[in-house]
């Protein structure tokens, strides 16, 4: 094991930077090369097909079977001429990650020989096994029959020799069994609730979209070391290992000169996800050693997710490659910056208008000013909601320290945009005037264009508003971003739709005490419920100091949800406003929360047991023979100077050594001792048949005893000879040479 350790570290610090041969072309000329675009849909389709499709992407349209063989035949050509041999659908299980599986072109063609053949009906929809895949109970293992269908707004791209699918997977009775259909769901809800808002302000706009840009933070280490280490191979973290000496307190790694060899894996993947359509924007070190960050140009959100899903199955691959491998873990390395995927979200217009930006009329300011207080009204209802939906057993070690958001949801609006809430709520009844049928003028500070330019930014807020769009900060590193964004548009929407419904009811009243023009008694309501929103919503307004223990007080105290247990978190999915707000929206029905709640307690349970096994197999097999076996080599030492020096002096030049032998005695004791109690615990938790009651007994009673036997160890590894210590060492892992 000693010659090992010393022989991957080696190693590693030896590697050379692949020569990465970036294309001829500049980088714009083979954005999306392998992707079924609209470019490519306009050369291989129909002009009638292509027509169709663009109305059923753009606007919603039904696509009709009927066009499906022809889409079909234009993809199979242009990925036959791409070298493609196979296709897949590829979707999103409750499982985080992806899934797929590949049928290649050939059909018998009923002369003894075979033809290349890709259909509608093989586009449109397949059958994979649902039984094999997380359903919470929703299909038994007996029930295996499932369908994954075609979703046509987020376009084919090939991976190596397979044309790659986008779908949505349901059971065979109907409900989803993964992200996609969902996300499409609550998509659909808040552009119809949204459109119906605006039409106040301007009833030319037909959709608004939701926009999504992620920032995928992510560490690298040598695969080498790597394979060195069983808790990183199998858990994702580090479940050992005691601080390095010199990590992040300098400062001297963020937006630092990137190393040669993390450049060139950069480069590459930056190539391949371009050519695969990801608008991949900014690259940099992050905080953390070993820590950087990708982030792309915002899309689409549905296209969004699947780029960021489709990015990190690539890192993955591409790193390899190279020598490294990633980390996608919220927090693979104690006393340093864990990893967050910040999802930036905003809602905009077909005709260009970003809804959150502040405008240059007062018209445009109060739209702006309507568009933020909804926002903040559905993560005010729903603060334990989104907290739940950005929730695991991963996150949880992330959140509330080093500069991750606290695990409490609230907002940072900055000064400027407070003042404007403020000055709406408290004004004059009669601050808005009426200038002619289509004018109108509002008492209110004027709003800079460049708000973002007075706003500063609050990196303990989870849902901090930065200019012209939301961060949802508590997002983490390996999460499905559909999971966070499902639940936000879905909040969103619900309380654009109550706005609305209340605005509506006031207008007639309005229209009376006035006695003049519907636009005008219109503004009024609209005003009117905004004061009575911006009231109902000030406690999820915060701009101080998330980290502080006077703000979990002051946070129960407003009603927020101040909840640790990550198990317990996940009920808020199962509250009657979450169920009533998802069934009334379309997005998700009670069966379906109900089943994914029961993977999520069971995925919880699961990944704690797995480091529960892994950490008392190390602790017993790795770490306990190691220290043993030095304090075998002390005892030697100490008796050896009893023999050849007086009592006195042999004892005086053996005190230390027998202190660190009477150490390690105490604490190989208590890491046995640990290590029984885990597997007690774990074993009482076991027993337990209710998924939810099981995920609570293994955060309550096993997972604190993971820090118990963790600090002894890494006490340990302060004593033990550094030639015998078994795994790599922190100082090994986060330092890339």
């Amino acid at each position: 094991m000693e010659a090992l350790r010393f022989q991957v570290v080696g190693e590693a610090f030896k590697k050379k930077p692949l020569d990465v041969k970036a294309p001829s072309e500049r980088p714009y000329e083979y954005f999306g090369k392998k992707v079924f675009n609209r470019e490519k849909m306009y050369k291989y389709l129909p002009k009638q097909v292509y027509e169709k499709m663009i109305d059923v992407m753009d606007n919603g349209a039904r696509l009709d079977r009927d066009i499906a063989d022809a889409v079909a035949a234009g993809m199979k050509q242009w990925a036959v001429e791409n070298g493609v041999t196979h296709y897949t659908h590829w979707f999103q299980p409750l499982t985080e990650g992806t899934a797929e599986k590949h049928d290649s072109f050939i059909e018998h063609d009923g002369k003894g020989g075979m033809v290349e053949e890709f259909t509608g009906k093989l586009l449109v929809q397949q059958e994979p096994d649902a039984s094999s895949f997380p359903s919470g109970g929703i299909r038994s293992t007996f029930e295996a029959r499932g369908y994954s269908a075609w979703d046509p707004t987020s376009p084919v791209f090939i991976i190596d020799d397979t044309l790659c699918i986008p779908t949505v997977f349901i059971s065979y009775s109907g409900e989803a069994l993964d992200y996609k259909a969902p996300l499409l769901r609550a998509l659909h809800a808040v552009n119809v609730a949204a459109v119906d808002v605006c039409h106040y302000f301007d009833p030319a706009v037909k959709k608004v979209t939701s926009n999504l840009g992620w920032e995928q933070e992510y560490f690298l280490v040598d695969e080498g070391l790597y394979a060195a280490r069983p808790d990183l191979l199998l858990t994702g973290r580090t479940l050992m290992g005691h601080d390095s000496a010199k990590n992040q307190q300098m400062d001297d790694h963020y937006f630092g000169s990137i190393p040669e060899r993390v450049a060139a894996f950069m480069r590459d993947l930056e190539i391949q996800a371009l050519e695969l359509g990801v608008p991949c924007k900014t690259r940099h070190n992050e905080v953390a050693p070993n820590q950087f960050e990708l982030a792309p140009i915002f899309e689409e959100t549905n296209l969004a997710v699947d780029h960021n899903m489709m990015l990190m199955s690539l890192m993955k691959k591409v790193a390899r490659k190279h020598g490294f491998r990633v980390l996608l873990h919220e927090k693979p390395f104690a006393g340093i910056n864990g990893s967050g995927k910040h999802n930036n979200w905003s809602l905009s217009t077909d005709n260009g208008i970003l809804l959150h930006a502040p405008g240059k009329t007062p018209e445009a300011n109060l739209r702006f000013a309507t568009f933020i207080v909804e926002t903040l009204m559905g993560v005010y209802k729903h603060n334990g909601l989104l907290k739940a939906s950005i929730m695991s057993a991963t996150n949880a070690h992330r959140l509330g320290a080093n500069e991750a958001p606290p695990a409490i949801v609230s907002s940072f609006l900055g000064k400027q945009v407070s003042e404007l809430l403020d000055h709406i709520e408290k004004a004059d009844k009669d601050f808005l005037a009426m200038t002619g049928k289509q004018g109108m003028k509002m008492d209110i500070p004027e709003i800079p264009e460049l708000l973002i330019d007075n706003t500063d930014r609050n990196r303990t807020s989870p849902f901090a508003f930065t200019g012209n769009r939301f961060e949802f900060r508590a997002v983490g590193s390996e999460a499905n971003c559909a999971s966070a964004m499902i639940a936000l548009n879905s909040a969103v929407a619900e309380a654009l739709v109550d706005f609305k419904k209340r605005v509506d009811a006031r207008i007639p009243e309005f229209e009376k005490k006035l006695a003049g023009t519907e636009h005008s008694a219109k503004f009024h309501a609209i005003i009117d419920v905004l004061r009575e929103d911006i009231k109902t919503c000030k406690p999820i307004r915060f701009d101080g100091n998330g980290y502080s223990d006077e703000w979990v007080i002051e946070a129960e105290k407003r009603g927020l949800d101040v909840e640790k247990s990550c198990p317990k978190i996940f009920e808020r999915y199962l509250d009657k406003e979450s169920i009533d707000m998802f069934e009334s929206l379309g997005v998700m029905t009670k069966k379906e929360l109900e089943a994914r709640n029961e993977v999520k307690w069971e995925t919880y349970t699961k990944k704690i047991q797995i480091e529960a096994r892994v950490l008392g197999d190390l602790s017993m097999n790795h770490i306990i023979p190691v220290a043993t076996n030095y304090q075998s080599q002390l005892l030697k030492n100490v008796e050896n100077m009893s023999a050849i020096f007086p009592v006195d002096k042999a004892e005086k030049l053996s005190a230390r050594n027998i202190k660190i032998i009477e150490e390690i005695a105490e604490r190989t004791s208590a890491i046995e001792k640990g290590v029984e109690e885990l597997v007690n615990a774990r074993k009482l938790a076991n027993k337990i048949e209710d998924e939810h009651e099981k995920a609570i007994a293994y955060h309550d009673k096993v997972e604190p005893k993971l820090d118990t036997i963790r600090y002894d160890i890494d006490k340990l590894e302060l004593i033990v000879d550094d030639a015998l210590w078994p795994l790599p060492k922190y100082r090994e892992l986060l330092f890339i040479r």
